[in-house]
Formats: structure tokens, C-alpha cells, sequence
């Protein structure tokens, strides 16, 4: 049975997450700029025309505009949100106009003002996550051993038609050892369509047995649609026990959770660019809107697990060394170090042009993707 939340909250749970998670991502390229020397001349959340806004003592327009898509903080010298700089106005500025102009600032300071943004979306993963293992505890199993043995088989199993018998230990994924039905599902689950060899014990003997792991299209409670990879076993145990842990150990957890999200999200987009995965997986913002409102109507907890991934996702993303984003410029810079000066003007201009028209026609393609996918469409 599918059950859609109402409208409202997929319109709260738009506002709730990315509101958020935008400001502290500009925040973050804020408060380095500022720490730099650098002066802001305009912060704003969304884009387009100004809702409303107030200027500070330092001069910076703080705005909230209209469409509520993203953000940007404009630094003096830049020629638009973009930061795009302004070749003849740089080559041109008085030693007035250079004080606290983002362009004139040096390498460092300008890489860092510029990685600032992506590491405030990911210290707000480890945060969440750090205060979910601290309240909440860490979830193991509560008998690994068992969770690795095989229970019983689906009705259509790859792994009993591959040779595999009720009893059997998986110990390993191809080269990868597992130790609990969790690292299992996590070798599985990501593959739809790959060959793999299961290592087995059993009687005490190591057995191998390939097999191609089955590509399923699964739908959840909400009707949103999926291919995962399954094998069809179950553990022959099943549970969990949440074991209490200090604050050192969550940070530890913490950054093993992060890493295994980013590790997921460079498998998704491997697959989708090999075509291992349809592109049509790939969401916008509408999908976020509705996956927002979903994850809303489950419960607080839920909400903000889903706020971690996207603000992961949102560093992520920005990292892509693409023209126009956080991971572009610092693309650039990495050539700057490496010449030892500036890529000229005529071709960063251009440079820069392609990868706005390739971020704003990704934009229209997910948009159009999200929409078609709504049952509106069919």
C-alpha cells in the first residue's frame, strides 16, 4: 500500500533540509572568507530576485530570494554568485579596489575560502552522526556468526540455484571477507548484474561458488522504485543490540559511516557513467522534496538521517571539478600552483561558461527526470 504524505510536508521537508543545509555551506565559504580578509559583499539564500534582506556594518547584503535552489556569497571582485572573476577589472584595480577583493587574495587563502563550503556540509554529517552513536548507541549484531549463516532461501535464489545449502557460512565476497550479514548486504546490494564468487564454509571446507547477482526492481512503502542487487538468502539470526559508546569512539563511527556513504555515492555514479545503472536514477530537487516529505511523516530521527546524506551529498556534489562549482575553482587553483600563474582570462571565461551550461542543463535533465517519474506522468 503506498501512503503519500500530505503536500505541505514535502514542501516543510524541502525548506527544513536544504534551508539549512545551504546556509551553512555558505557559511562556511563566509566565515573562512572573513577570517582571510576577504570582504562579502552579498549572502544570499536562494537565487534570483530579493524577498527580503538587510545590509551589516560590514557592508554585506544578507538576502532571502525567490527561488529556493541553492545559495551563494559574492565576494568583492567577483563578476557574479558564481564567483567568476572579472579578468580586465582585476588587471585594472587600484590598491584600494585590491583590499579585501577575494581575486587578490593569495593561493592558500583563496582555496581555502573555497574548500570551506563542501567541509561545512560534511562536519555537519559527522555531526549528526557523532550525536546519533552518542544518544542512540552503536547497532551490532547480536550474533554475527549466525547473521552469516544461511537461514532459509528466497522463493527465486541465484545463490541455492548457484549450489549453496541452509547451514552454509558466507565468509567471503570475492576477495572481500565477511564478517556479518550487514558487510554482506553491503557486497550485494550496490551490484545488481555482477559475476562474484561466494566463499563458503562448510564441514569445516572452504567452497567457492559464482554466480551472477540478481538485479531487482523493489518499491517501498511511499511507491518509490529501485534496482538493488539480491542473492535471495536469509541469515539463519536475526537482531541487534545497541552497545553504548563514548565520544570518542562515535567520532570514530562516525567517519567510518561518512566514508562508507561517499564510497556508495562514487559507486552510484561509476555505475550510472559505465551503465551498469539507467541514468534515470539520477534526482533533483524534486525528488529531494519528496523524499523530504517522506522522511518527514516517518519521525524526527529519520528526517535527519536523511539531512546527513544530502548535506554529504551536497559536498559531493560541489567537489565535481566542474566550471562554476567548488571543486572547479579549486581545479583552477591546482593549476595556478602548477604554472605559477593565473589561466588566463579568455580561457577561464570559457572554461567557465561550458560548465555552467553543463550544471544548468543537468539541472533541467534530473528536473525533467524527477517529474516524469511522478505518477502525474504516469
Amino acid at each position: 500500500m503506498i501512503e503519500s504524505p500530505p503536500f505541505w510536508m514535502y514542501a516543510l521537508g524541502f525548506l527544513l533540509l536544504l534551508g539549512p543545509l545551504i546556509t551553512l555551506h555558505e557559511l562556511g565559504h563566509y566565515l573562512v572568507g572573513r577570517w582571510c580578509g576577504v570582504r562579502a559583499e552579498a549572502f544570499s539564500i536562494g537565487f534570483g530576485k530579493e524577498l527580503v534582506g538587510w545590509t551589516d556594518r560590514e557592508g554585506t547584503r544578507w538576502k532571502i530570494s525567490i527561488l529556493p535552489l541553492g545559495g551563494y556569497v559574492q565576494f568583492k571582485g567577483d563578476m557574479n554568485p558564481a564567483s567568476v572573476p572579472d579578468g580586465d577589472a582585476i588587471a585594472n584595480a587600484s590598491a584600494e579596489e585590491t583590499l579585501g577583493s577575494f581575486h587578490h587574495a593569495s593561493l592558500g587563502k583563496r582555496a581555502l575560502i573555497v574548500l570551506a563550503g563542501p567541509v561545512a556540509n560534511i562536519l555537519v554529517t559527522l555531526a549528526i552522526f557523532i550525536g546519533f552513536f552518542s544518544i542512540l548507541g552503536n547497532p551490532v549484531q547480536s550474533d554475527p556468526v549466525g547473521s552469516i549463516e544461511v537461514g532459509e532461501f528466497a522463493e527465486e535464489s541465484v545463490a541455492q540455484e548457484a549450489g549453496l545449502s541452509v547451514g552454509d557460512q558466507i565468509v567471503a565476497v570475492d576477495d572481500t571477507q565477511i564478517d556479518s550479514f550487514d558487510t554482506l548486504v553491503q557486497n550485494i546490494v550496490l551490484f545488481p548484474g555482477r559475476e562474484v564468487t561466494l566463499t563458503v564454509l562448510r564441514d569445516g571446507k572452504e567452497l567457492e561458488f559464482p554466480l551472477t547477482i540478481r538485479a531487482v526492481k523493489e518499491t517501498d512503502q511511499f511507491g518509490n522504485e529501485g534496482t538493488v542487487g539480491r542473492i535471495g538468502v536469509a541469515p539463519a539470526t536475526v537482531g541487534y543490540d545497541f552497545k553504548d559508546v563514548g565520544i570518542g569512539e562515535a567520532i570514530a563511527l562516525s567517519f567510518d559511516r561518512t566514508w562508507f556513504i561517499a564510497e556508495t555515492m562514487a559507486i552510484g555514479i561509476k555505475q550510472i557513467v559505465t551503465g551498469e545503472r539507467s541514468i534515470e536514477e539520477l534526482g533533483g530537487p524534486v525528488k529531494i522534496a519528496k523524499y523530504s516529505g517522506e522522511r518527514l511523516s516517518l519521525g524526527t530521527i529519520s528526517f535527519i538521517d536523511f539531512a546527513a546524506l544530502i548535506s554529504l551529498n551536497l559536498a559531493f556534489i560541489n567537489l565535481l571539478p566542474i566550471p562554476g562549482l567548488d571543486g572547479g575553482h579549486l581545479a583552477f587553483y591546482a593549476a595556478e600552483a602548477v604554472r605559477r600563474k593565473p589561466v588566463g582570462p579568455r580561457g577561464m571565461e570559457l572554461a567557465y561558461r561550458t560548465g555552467m551550461a553543463l550544471v544548468i542543463m543537468l539541472m533541467l535533465f534530473v528536473t525533467f527526470n524527477d517529474l516524469a517519474s511522478l505518477s502525474l506522468f504516469g
